[in-house]
């Protein structure tokens, strides 16, 4: 899915340093600033309130927008902030300019699907997420806003391997070294205890035997 850009309102910024920064708050305003694309950072100020907002609704370093500054539309996407370690409000954004062929590695969501389709969880199993987001590599603006994974026909001790889940078009998983595990079905812990009763049973047994020999 092309990641939608939502437009945002900026204001060039000509004073840098901590006093410029503590005046634009006074104004409801955050320092930010625009880099990448070989191409000069160029210092701009946001609405603390749309910021504020952005953040803290989720996905916030996944969005893709359009920065109007003076007239002038430049695509970005937020690629860091900060925020103030006591009353955690932002004090400072990073965008990255966006060109015709930019790849960027991004976190993305893991959604699963088919519950009711996996036998694991319908016998009393868990489904043990083990990764809740993956980082991919994809182009700019085509970020997924999710991963579906698909539980169909996994038992209790099955596991979800990346190499069994269908990624988005032009997306590649960063970590390219091993087929690593998203999810698994663990046991109920009913039959958990079962297993480690029957477990411990054998061994005694084992022990007798051992003795009597």
């Amino acid at each position: 899915m092309s990641a939608t850009a939502e437009s945002m309102q900026a204001s060039a910024r000509d004073r840098v340093g901590k006093g410029a920064a503590r005046a634009l708050r006074r104004e409801g305003l955050i320092p930010a600033v625009i880099y990448g694309e070989k191409q000069p950072a160029e210092p701009i100020a946001v609405s603390y309130k749309e910021i504020n907002r952005r953040i803290h609704s989720g996905h916030f370093l996944t969005q893709v927008l359009d920065i109007e500054v003076n007239g002038k539309k430049t695509r970005v996407l937020p690629r860091d902030f900060q925020l103030d370690p006591v009353r955690d409000y932002p004090l400072h954004v990073d965008f990255l300019r966006l060109g015709a062929n930019t790849k960027i590695a991004v976190f993305v969501p893991v959604h699963f699907i088919n519950e009711e389709e996996c036998p694991g969880i319908r016998r009393g199993g868990v489904l043990n997420i083990v990764r809740h987001e993956i980082e991919l590599e994809c182009a700019a603006d085509e970020i997924p806003e999710q991963i579906v994974c698909d539980l169909t026909g996994l038992d209790v001790g099955d596991s979800l391997h990346i190499s069994a889940i269908t990624l988005p078009k032009g997306a590649t998983p960063t970590i390219t070294d091993r087929d690593f595990t998203v999810a698994t079905i663990a046991a109920p812990a009913g039959l958990r205890s079962e297993e480690s009763g029957a477990s411990d049973e054998a061994d005694e047994a084992e022990d007798e035997a051992s003795e009597e020999e």
